[in-house]
């Protein structure tokens, strides 16, 4: 199932999608969302009658964390070896704020102090209720779903820094989109990431160093984790800068396509 949140006004609204998505990510024309009384996360999956073609609505970004986002470094051993690091003997974590939270066609916004902005292209895990030192064995009965995530980080910022706050907590730094695909097996899912259509990386989950239950063990073992909360998995190598007008598209397969262009911070 698919869950979107998304506008034909003012007010979000929340609905499932229905209809084929092809193995690129792209909806078929027919593709309809069918209305949700409130937020699923809280009120539970309740369908009204109100149907809107998805062409003709503005996708949000599928969940806003009303607590935190959670981002896993150096997950796949090719990506560590690329930034210079080793393989770490545990998660690495860091927390990205939730303000840096955006969604599916919203800008990503250059930051005046930084000169090297990269895209990260993620598998993004939400979170369905209040938990606490989860067993990988029972991961599952956490998870809301996953949805395609772009961990945008300021390069230049983290290497002066030493540290990920600044680096990746700036507004717009999580695009998140371009719904939640609740019924996913993440073993072996395929992670592009394109800039202007030119493939930048090309991975797969499989070659995560820490898989999804494992992490969900993990950080539930060091905070509560709520409804909503974000874990970013890691991304695969590739990782590279991008400039003002650079349009960012990020494909996971089994979830779809999320898409976003660069723009200066006025």
């Amino acid at each position: 199932m698919r869950i979107a949140r998304f506008t034909v006004g003012e007010d979000p609204l929340f609905g499932v999608v229905t209809g084929d998505v092809d193995e690129n990510g792209i909806p078929d024309d027919d593709c309809v969302i069918v209305g949700i009384n409130g937020d699923p996360l809280y009120v539970g999956l309740n369908l009204n009658s109100k149907e809107y073609p998805l062409s003709e609505v503005r996708l949000l970004s599928p969940v806003l964390p009303r607590s935190k986002v959670i981002g896993i470094g150096r997950n796949y051993a090719a990506h560590a070896a690329e930034m210079g690091g080793d393989v770490p003997s545990e998660p690495l974590m860091f927390m990205k704020p939730n303000t840096s939270v955006s969604g599916p066609n919203d800008p990503i916004f250059y930051p005046r102090q930084s000169a090297e902005v990269h895209y990260e292209g993620e598998l993004a895990v939400v979170i369905g209720r209040v938990c606490r030192d989860v067993p990988a064995a029972k991961f599952a009965d956490v998870v809301q779903g996953y949805t395609v995530a772009n961990d945008v980080t300021a390069r230049d910022l983290q290497r002066k820094d030493g540290q990920f706050t600044r680096a990746k907590g700036f507004d717009s730094f999580c695009p998140l989109g371009p719904w939640i695909e609740t019924e996913l097996d993440t073993s072996a899912l395929r992670v592009r990431t394109f800039v202007n259509g030119e493939v930048k990386q090309d991975g797969n989950t499989a070659d995560m160093i820490f898989d999804v239950p494992t992490l969900i063990e993990y950080v539930s073992s060091v905070m509560t984790l709520l409804p909503g909360d974000v874990i970013l998995t890691g991304t695969p190598e590739g990782v590279g800068p991008v400039v003002v007008d650079d349009e960012i598209e990020i494909s996971i397969s089994g979830i779809g396509n999320l898409t976003n262009k660069v723009k200066q911070r006025d």
